[in-house]
C-alpha cells in the first residue's frame, strides 16, 4: 500500500500528519503505530521549522514501513547534540533511535527524509 498527501507549511501540519500516518497504518500493531507517528511528526516538524516549505508525507507499507517526507528547503538535516537546557534539537536523535533505517535523499528541489520500521509478520500476512 502506498498513501501521500501533500500539507501546507504551517503549524497545523504537524497534527494533522500525525492523523494522517495514525489512519493510513490502522491495520498495524499499536506500537508500530505510536511509533511511526512520533518519527513522522519528528520529520515534518523539522520540514516546518526549518525548511520553510510545503511537504509531501508519503507512507509504504511493501516489505517494512517506510515514511517519507519531501520538502523544497535547501538545507540538509543533520543530527544535534543538544543539552539538557536545549529546549530543541533531538528530532533526528529520536528518529536515530527508534527507527530501523534512515537516511536523506537529495532530489532536484529540496530533499526526502526517510525512516524504515520493520513490518510485523502477522500484519503483513493479514493484509
Amino acid at each position: 500500500m502506498k498513501a501521500i498527501r501533500r500539507f501546507r507549511c504551517q503549524p497545523g501540519a504537524v497534527p494533522a500528519a500525525r492523523r494522517f500516518v495514525r489512519a493510513a497504518l490502522r491495520n498495524q500493531p499499536v506500537e508500530i503505530i505510536d511509533t511511526a507517528e512520533l518519527l513522522a511528526s519528528e520529520l515534518v516538524t523539522n520540514s516546518v521549522r526549518h525548511a520553510h516549505s510545503d511537504f509531501d508525507l508519503a507512507i509504504h507499507t511493501q516489505d517494512e514501513i517506510r515514511i517519507e517526507v519531501r520538502d523544497t528547503g535547501s538545507g540538509q538535516p543533520r543530527m544535534l547534540s543538544p543539552s539538557l537546557r536545549d529546549s530543541a534539537g533531538r528530532g533526528l536523535l529520536i528518529v536515530d533511535s527508534m527507527a530501523e533505517a534512515w537516511g536523506v535523499v537529495p532530489v532536484a528541489k529540496g530533499k526526502i527524509v526517510w525512516f524504515t520500521l520493520p513490518q510485523p509478520a502477522a500484519a503483513s500476512e493479514a493484509s
